[in-house]
């Protein structure tokens, strides 16, 4: 038996992991999500990009700055 559920997770590899390596406890290790616990072993970390100049330029033509309408309020 491998240990993969329905979900193709090896959960006794994964708490092994969780429990030794990450030193969660058991509670802590059921509460996070399968994101989170992916996250925390480092997976994905090449996923996340630097916001680059070019992309910022768009996004700053996307959604330009406008007038700030004044009401009065107390920073006045």
């Amino acid at each position: 038996m491998s240990g993969h559920g329905a979900s193709g997770l090896d959960w006794p590899a994964l708490m092994q992991v969780g429990l030794r390596v990450l030193g969660l406890r058991p509670a802590e290790f059921w509460a996070l999500t399968p994101a989170e616990l992916r996250l925390m072993l480092g997976e994905g970390a090449q996923a996340t990009s630097v916001l680059s100049r070019a992309r910022l330029d768009e996004l700053l033509a996307a959604y330009p700055d406008g007038e700030v309408a004044t009401t009065g309020g107390e920073n006045e």
